[in-house]
């Protein structure tokens, strides 16, 4: 089931046709391929890039086979995720994490619970807060799905020693950190209103 969270943001839409190449292309033209060094970031991007592709790819698979969008699956990973970190999320923390209206936070939650994928409970401290955890219904079919996925990714892992592995730990947390950043400022300057008072691309006044 933890195979959600390792795969990360495996839903977002895939680019297509000649624009993503020429971006890939542009993405990398700045990275030096003349000694050993550069030619490592270099293959070490490509390889981040292809693994991004093969997930999205199997979170597609699993989306279309239980009915669920980008949106909704990234839903269930924050879910996840908190869940994990004895954290439950409340629905307008995930609104915050997905960057969505109250309302279209509100239409997400009671989907996936009609679909039986995430409960709603009460905090048990705070009777007025309410708390997001994965349904047994949803916790199963992603078991199903993921589980000989995650047996693969032990068969890789189980052929490093362990310090190997604190590397890898420490290079992806820190990816993950900064691929964050660059949402979050991406966000804000899409929000951000024009200078002239007028709305800004997500139509905010």
């Amino acid at each position: 089931m933890t195979e959600i969270i390792r795969m990360g943001s495996m839903l977002q839409p895939k680019p297509r046709g000649r624009g993503w190449r020429d971006a890939v292309t542009a993405q990398n033209m700045y990275r030096r391929r003349d000694d050993p060094r550069g030619r490592m970031v270099a293959e070490i991007t490509n390889d981040l890039r292809r693994y991004s592709t093969e997930a999205q790819h199997i979170g597609h698979a699993f989306a279309s086979l239980h009915g669920l969008n980008a949106t909704d699956l990234q839903a269930l990973i924050a879910v996840m995720e908190a869940e994990l970190v004895g954290d439950p999320i409340t629905p307008g923390r995930l609104g915050e994490v997905l960057n969505l209206s109250s309302g279209s936070v509100t239409a997400l939650v009671d989907r996936l619970e009609r679909a039986g994928h995430i409960r709603r409970d009460r905090d048990t401290v705070d009777r007025r807060k309410i708390l997001l955890h994965y349904a047994d219904r949803g916790a199963s079919l992603a078991q199903s799905f993921f589980g000989p996925l995650g047996r693969r990714t032990d068969q890789v892992m189980d052929r490093f020693t362990d310090d190997e592995l604190a590397v890898v730990h420490r290079f992806m947390a820190e990816m993950v950190r900064s691929m964050r950043a660059h949402r979050d400022e991406m966000r804000a300057v899409r929000d951000e209103p024009h200078r002239d008072g007028a709305p800004g691309p997500s139509g905010d006044a």
